[in-house]
C-alpha cells in the first residue's frame, strides 16, 4: 500500500545526482501508493540522518529544504499508507534501530507485530511509534548485533524468517554506507539496474528516470544492492534469481501531459489504451494468441465453469465480462469478491478457470485468493496491467492489459482496458471450444477494432458532461441505475462519485428499482441510467424507458446515457449524452466515459484532490 525507493550509487559515476534526488522522485512517482506521510534516509561517514514528516510529499520536501540533509549516495525513501498508528511524524517511516545507525521502511502489515513487540520490550527495547514497522527494524537490530554478526544480509534473511504476513522491508546501516538490503513477501518489490548505481522500487515508477533494465524478485526473496553489484537470495541464504525484463514505457507516460490531473489525463488516454490491448492479439493464421499462455489448449476448451475474482472497479469488470463470456462460450461464469472468496469454502476443481483480474497485480486480497484456487487444483489466469507483478506470476496464464501506468488512484483507463482483455479471453476460449466461427470472432473484433475512435467521439464531445457536473457541484446523492451490461456500468458510476467526490451513490439493477430502492426518489434526486440499445434487446429497452418515467413520476431529475438515434428518451429526460452505436456486449467501454468524465468534473468543482482521494491507496498491498 505504501510507496517504497533505494538507492546505490558510485559517485565518481553518477556525479549528476545523488541519492536524495533519485528518491524524491521516485517518491514523487510513487505517491499515488500513499500520501500519509513521507520519509528519508542517507547513509553518510557520519552515520544515518533521515527527515520525515506526516502529510503528503510536499511536506517532506519543503522540511528537506529548512532542514537539509547531507549529500549520500546510499538512502531509502517512504511514502506511507497509514494501517498501524495514525499519520503522524513519529509513524512515518522510516524507523530507526540500533542506537540509531540502521534504518527501516516498510510496506504491508507485519500480523505477530505484538508478540515481536512484548518480547523486544522485554530485552529493554523502546518504542516511540505505534507501527508494526518500528518493531521490525528494532528485530533487525538486535539481530545484527546478535546472530546475524553485524552482516546486513544475514540479519535480514533471519529477521524475515520471524515476521509473518505481508512485507517489503528496506534497510541500510551506518556500518555499510554502499549498500542496501530488501526483504519481499506477499508484497510489490522490483529491482532496477543501472550503470554504477542500482535500485530497489514498489514498482518500476520509482527508477523509470534513471534506468528501463529491472528485475522481478520473487517469493521470500532477499535482495542486496551495491553501485556495482547485486545478489538475491532466499530467507535462507541460498542463491536465487529474479528474471530480468525491460520496462516499455517513459517517464513522459506517467506525467499529466497538459491535464489538470491525471485521472483527466487517464480517462483522455482511454482510446489509446484500448487500442494498445488489442494490438497484437493473433498470430500469422488469424487467430488469438494470449501473452503467456501455460495451459494447454485442450485443458482450457474442456473448462466447465469459470470464476472471476477481483476487487473495487476491477470486480465491475467482471461482471461485464459474465455477460459476455456466457453470451460467447456458453461456460457458467461466476463473479466473486476476492476477500470474500476463500473464506466461505467455494467449489472449485481441475475443470474450474480461475481469472484474476488487477491493475497492479499486487492486491492482496486477489492475490491469496488466486494462491487458494491453485491449491484447490483450479487453473489460474490473470489479466492485469503490470508486467512482472506477482499475481500473474503465480498463474498459469496471463493476458496483459496494456494501458501504461495509471497514477490517479480512482481507475479509468485501467477499467476499460479490463473489459477489453476479458472480451478477448471470451473470444478466445469460443475460439478453442468451438462456440463461435471464426467469422463471428473476426466480426467482434472488427467491432472492437471501432472502439477506440467511438471513445475519442465521446470525449470530444466531454464538455456537455462536464458542464452538467459543475451545475450539480452541491449535491449530497445520485443513483444510478441500468440494465444487462449497464447494471456493472452503473455500479462503476456510482463508485466513481464515491470514490473522488465523497458524496452518497448507488448503482442498482433498474429492475430492482420496484423492489425497495425507489423509495430513495425524491424531489430532484439526480438518477443516471444507462439505457440499452433500442437494437436487439427491445424488451429490456421499453422497461428501463419504464423505470426512467417511474422516477421521474416522483420528482427524480433523470440523466440519461444512450445510443446515438435513440429519441425516444429525450421526453422523459432532463439531460441525455449519446454515445455511439456499438454492440450491446461492447457497450460498457463507451457508456462508462460519461460517467467518469461527471464524476472527475463534479469532484474537480468541488475543489477536491482527484488524484489523491483521502483515505484510499492506488495498490491495496493488505488484507
Amino acid at each position: 500500500m505504501c510507496g517504497i525507493v533505494g538507492y546505490v550509487g558510485n559517485p565518481e559515476r553518477t556525479a549528476s545526482h545523488g541519492a536524495l534526488e533519485v528518491i524524491i522522485e521516485g517518491l514523487r512517482r510513487l505517491e499515488y501508493r500513499g500520501y500519509d506521510s513521507a520519509g528519508i534516509a542517507v547513509v553518510t561517514g557520519d552515520g544515518v540522518d533521515s527527515r520525515k514528516k506526516a502529510g503528503k510529499l510536499a511536506n517532506l520536501i519543503a522540511n528537506l529544504e529548512e532542514d537539509p540533509l547531507p549529500q549520500s549516495v546510499t538512502g531509502i525513501g517512504h511514502t506511507r499508507w497509514a494501517t498501524h498508528g495514525g499519520p503522524t511524524d513519529l509513524n512515518a517511516h522510516p524507523h530507526k534501530a540500533d542506537n540509531g545507525n540502521l534504518a527501516l521502511i516498510h510496506n504491508g502489515i507485519i500480523e505477530n507485530f505484538a508478540e515481536l513487540k512484548a518480547l523486544l520490550l522485554s530485552e529493554g527495547v523502546e518504542f516511540l511509534s505505534d507501527t508494526d514497522t518500528e518493531v521490525a527494524a528494532a528485530l533487525l537490530g538486535s539481530v545484527y548485533r546478535g546472530a546475524g554478526q553485524g552482516d546486513l544480509t544475514r540479519s535480514m534473511e533471519l529477521t524475515a524468517r520471524q515476521l509473518e504476513g505481508a512485507f517489503t522491508l528496506l534497510a541500510v546501516h551506518a556500518d555499510h554506507p554502499g549498500v542496501v538490503v530488501a526483504a519481499r513477501r506477499n508484497s510489490p518489490l522490483v529491482l532496477g539496474l543501472g550503470d554504477g548505481e542500482n535500485f530497489l522500487g514498489s514498482d518500476v515508477s520509482g527508477f523509470i528516470d534513471f534506468t528501463r533494465r529491472a528485475v522481478e524478485l520473487g517469493q521470500d526473496q532477499i535482495v542486496t544492492i551495491t553501485p556495482e553489484n547485486h545478489s538475491i537470495t532466499d530467507f535462507f541464504g541460498n542463491p536465487a534469481e529474479g528474471k530480468e525484463f525491460s520496462v516499455d514505457w517513459d517517464a513522459a507516460s506517467a506525467e499529466k501531459g497538459g491535464y489538470a490531473s491525471f485521472m483527466e489525463k487517464e480517462i483522455n488516454d482511454q482510446p489509446a489504451a484500448v487500442a494498445d490491448t488489442l494490438l497484437g492479439r493473433s498470430d500469422a493464421f488469424g487467430r488469438l494468441t494470449l501473452d503467456e499462455m501455460r495451459i494447454a489448449p485442450e485443458e482450457l476448451a474442456n473448462v466447465t465453469k469459470i470464476v472471476v475474482l477481483a476487487c473495487g472497479t476491477s470486480a465491475y469488470a467482471g461482471s461485464v465480462a459474465k455477460y459476455a463470456i456466457e453470451n460467447w462460450c456458453r461456460i457458467p461464469v461466476e463473479v466473486e469478491l476476492s476477500h470474500e472468496f476463500r473464506y466461505r469454502d467455494p467449489i472449485v476443481d481441475a475443470n474450474t478457470l480461475v481469472v484474476s483480474i488487477s491493475q497492479s497485480g499486487e492486491t492482496m486480497d486477489t492475490l491469496m485468493a488466486v494462491r487458494y484456487a491453485k491449491e484447490q487444483g483450479a487453473k489460474t489466469l490473470a489479466i492485469c496491467n503490470t508486467n512482472g507483478s506477482t499475481i500473474p506470476r503465480e498463474s498459469d496464464a496471463v493476458l496483459y492489459t496494456h494501458a501504461g501506468p495509471e497514477i490517479a488512484v480512482a481507475s479509468t483507463k485501467a477499467f476499460l482496458a479490463q473489459i477489453t482483455a476479458t472480451y478477448l479471453l471470451g473470444l478466445y476460449l469460443a475460439q478453442l471450444r468451438g462456440n463461435l466461427f471464426s467469422g463471428q470472432i473476426k466480426d467482434i473484433l472488427a467491432d472492437l477494432g471501432k472502439i477506440p475512435a467511438k471513445i475519442q467521439d465521446v470525449l470530444d464531445r466531454g464538455d456537455e458532461i462536464k458542464e452538467l457536473a459543475r451545475s450539480m457541484a452541491e449535491a449530497n446523492s445520485v443513483l444510478f441505475l441500468g440494465r444487462h451490461v449497464g447494471y456493472p456500468v452503473a455500479m462503476e458510476g456510482a463508485l466513481k462519485l464515491k470514490e473522488i467526490a465523497y458524496i452518497h451513490a448507488e448503482g442498482f439493477a433498474a429492475g430492482e428499482l420496484k423492489h425497495g430502492p425507489i423509495a430513495l426518489i425524491d424531489d430532484g434526486q439526480p438518477v443516471f441510467v444507462v439505457v440499452p440499445s433500442p437494437r436487439g434487446r427491445d424488451s429490456l429497452h421499453s422497461k428501463v424507458v419504464s423505470n426512467i418515467q417511474e422516477v421521474r413520476a416522483r420528482g427524480a431529475k433523470t440523466l440519461v446515457i444512450a445510443e446515438a438515434g435513440d429519441e425516444s428518451v429525450r421526453e422523459f429526460s432532463e439531460f441525455v449524452f449519446y454515445v455511439p452505436e456499438t454492440p450491446t456486449l461492447l457497450m460498457p467501454l463507451l457508456a462508462t466515459v460519461p460517467l467518469q468524465l461527471f464524476a472527475c468534473e463534479l469532484a474537480s468543482a468541488k475543489g477536491l484532490d482527484v488524484d489523491q482521494p483521502r483515505n484510499l491507496a492506488k495498490s491495496v498491498t493488505v488484507e
